[in-house]
């Protein structure tokens, strides 16, 4: 534990790029916390918002006769009604967090910059960004992904931290973005792992280390090299965040596996559609327990494989980040949902994806077509049964019936 510097005079200024249900719904809470914390974090949040125009409905409280059925930003309706009325309707936001149409001016002179956006449009964000951020910022991503090729596996979270030269930790949980928003209880797990350069001594005071090369999960170096976040900052480490985001609805875990809380946040949407498969077949508890227990034991088996001495067991097997999002996830969330009704209809999930998400997608989809990929160009899909069974029902070259089969010896 470290305790601020009392020659401390910089607060941390919090960034959050990304305004869905999900990024709204974390803006919220860490504009609680940060106006209950003004020793360490300004009080205003910037909330960048991909700006939209807005009409709004005759039965809105928000509704205007004088502006009637113009449009509006959605920004100027968030910073004036203090509601997200298109992502996050009938939630009422502190006034602390500040919509803002510009990411450029959204994130200057933040510390802390907290990433949570559809993981397709990342790289367009992190160039827009290039330039913007302070050198020693430092990132939490929310986003739950891996980017896979055929020839490695990136954290997305070592990925924002290489493209933009600064560490980032990583949020992942059995986490339902209305649910939290309403304040009912619910856990998560955050993993970051304080950078050498910046860690503290117990007075808050730097420690002194100038090792500011950084590697990533391979044993990379990361291309730029760390700045320290300067002594006239309180630290930034597992207090500081577990401040920031810790509400009296929202438990927050502090872990340093970065990695296993990644690959778990990832790897689960694969059997969450495999789950919704089952059931929209017919199947009910058992058959989804069986995939659930299979697909962790899947899970694991990557991590060491791909990630060895990366990865402890224990968080995927006791945090939310692990066994807890595993069972929202095959049982209430997305994934589950979209993939069982397209059995239920005879139809593909691509279909489902196309009818029913409004041009969204399955995160599920994309990190099953990644991964099958990557473990075919090894020669080693034969080895995952269940990540290979879910790509080849979504090829249509297997039914769901035949899912027992592939795990016979």
């Amino acid at each position: 534990m470290t305790v601020s510097n009392g020659s401390s005079r910089q607060k941390h200024k919090v960034a959050v790029i990304g305004s869905g249900n999900w990024g709204t719904t974390v803006a919220k809470l860490i504009a609680e916390s940060t106006a209950e914390h003004p020793d360490v974090f300004e009080e205003d949040v910037q909330m960048w918002v991909y700006e939209e125009n807005v009409t709004l409905a005759k039965d809105s409280p928000h509704y205007d006769p004088a502006v009637g059925d113009q449009p509006q930003k959605l920004t100027s309706i968030i910073n004036k009604y203090h509601e997200n009325v298109k992502y996050l309707p009938k939630i009422a936001l502190p006034p602390n967090v500040v919509a803002n149409p510009s990411l450029a001016d959204a994130v200057k002179g933040a510390t802390v910059l907290i990433f949570n956006f559809p993981h397709e449009f990342i790289n367009n964000i992190l160039k827009q960004m290039e330039g913007h951020i302070l050198p020693y910022a430092r990132g939490i991503s929310c986003i739950k992904g891996v980017t896979v090729t055929d020839d490695k596996i990136e954290l997305i979270c070592e990925h924002i931290g290489e493209s933009l030269g600064i560490y980032c930790g990583a949020l992942s949980g059995a986490n339902i973005a209305s649910e939290i928003a309403n304040e009912e209880w619910c856990e998560t797990t955050i993993a970051y792992n304080t950078p050498k350069c910046d860690q503290r001594g117990a007075d808050g005071a730097s420690n002194g280390a100038s090792d500011t090369e950084h590697k990533d999960s391979h044993g990379r170096v990361f291309k730029k090299p760390l700045v320290a976040i300067p002594e006239d900052y309180p630290p930034l480490d597992h207090d500081e965040f577990y401040k920031l985001f810790s509400r009296p609805y929202f438990t927050v875990s502090m872990v340093s596996d970065v990695v296993g809380v990644s690959l778990g946040g990832a790897l689960k949407n694969i059997v969450a559609i495999a789950c919704g498969f089952v059931e929209g077949h017919g199947w009910n508890m058992t058959a989804k327990t069986a995939v659930m227990r299979r697909g962790m034991l899947e899970i694991l088996a990557f991590s060491k494989e791909f990630f060895p001495g990366k990865v402890d067991p224990r968080t995927l097997w006791e945090e939310s980040a692990g066994w807890g999002d595993m069972i929202v996830s095959c049982t209430a969330a997305r994934n589950w949902r979209y993939s069982k009704m397209a059995v239920e209809r005879g139809v593909s999930v691509q279909e489902i994806e196309r009818t029913e998400l409004n041009g969204q997608k399955l995160q599920g989809i994309s990190t099953s077509r990644e991964v099958s990929s990557f473990l075919k160009a090894r020669g080693m899909e034969d080895h995952y049964p269940l990540f290979k069974a879910v790509e080849l029902i979504l090829d249509q070259k297997i039914k769901v019936e035949d899912i027992p089969k592939l795990f016979r010896k």
